[in-house]
């Protein structure tokens, strides 16, 4: 391909990130990929690492200039990096709260901030941030998760309407459940308050259950690059769950829908 797509895509240290990095090269994108530390990160084949620090401005400016040193353009930026925690909402510290929406929300506008200019200036580009299920339901548990992707799909339809005049267009990815360490490792708030002890654990179990035997991140990777290269709409959700999730949030009355997601962390 003569002029392949650019595509910076950060956190593809691992899970979905690194699925959909692969993805993107098997489709003859140029792909740039973005690392914490690039000393620890394994290659991946048909990849730049960069390293970038989506909490740290000025690494996000020198990778985002990289590229366009290296590629003249990027064509698509997907927000992929992010973190999760687990923990009773009056449990979560406010500094906890901070780092969680530090990661989910600002590293996402601090790297879409530096990315648009470009963007603007070349006329054409797509955004794809990766939200989650919790972007558009709650969850138990995990409320300052599902606030801070909640945050994330608003920030995304306000700035898709200020930036398709120009040629750009965002897009959102919210899947469900996904088999990676990040879930399977996902951090508790250090605060414990005994009177959440036994639904907390009942509802960590129920999460560790439900990650074990969801898809691999392949199938979250398809829709990123689907929604990164195909014909543009807001919001994608993978086949399966997420996709079953969407329509039930849509089309069933509020009770149904929340006796359903109590079931489903084991707290019905």
């Amino acid at each position: 391909m003569s002029n392949p797509t650019v595509v910076l895509i950060t956190g593809v240290s691992s899970g979905i990130g690194r699925a959909a990095a692969e993805l993107f090269v098997k489709r003859g994108c140029r792909v740039f990929g973005s690392v914490r530390t690039s000393a620890t990160s394994r290659p991946i084949n048909g990849v730049e690492l960069i390293r970038m620090d989506i909490c740290d401005e000025a690494s996000i400016h020198q990778g985002v200039e990289h590229v366009i040193a290296e590629a003249g353009r990027i064509d698509v930026l997907v927000n992929s990096a992010g973190m999760t925690l687990l923990g009773a909402t009056e449990e979560t510290s406010i500094a906890e709260a901070q780092a969680l929406f530090d990661t989910n929300v600002f590293g996402t506008l601090r790297v879409t901030q530096a990315a648009l200019p470009h963007m603007r200036r070349q006329g054409a580009g797509r955004i794809v941030n990766v939200s989650s299920v919790l972007g558009f339901l709650p969850a138990p548990y995990m409320g300052l998760y599902s606030a801070s992707k909640h945050a994330l799909e608003g920030l995304s339809e306000t700035l898709d309407h200020e930036v398709r005049k120009f040629g750009v267009r965002v897009a959102l990815v919210e899947p469900s459940f996904t088999k990676t360490n990040l879930d399977l490792n996902a951090p508790q708030a250090a605060l414990r308050i005994a009177a959440y002890d036994s639904e907390r654990a009942t509802v960590s179990q129920a999460i560790q259950m439900n990650v074990r035997k969801a898809p691999a991140p392949e199938g979250v990777a398809a829709t990123i690059v689907e929604a990164a290269l195909g014909a543009w709409r807001m919001r994608h959700t993978p086949k399966g769950e997420a996709s079953l999730l969407s329509k039930l949030r849509r089309f069933m009355p509020a009770g149904p829908v929340d006796s359903g997601l109590r079931k489903t962390f084991g707290i019905g």
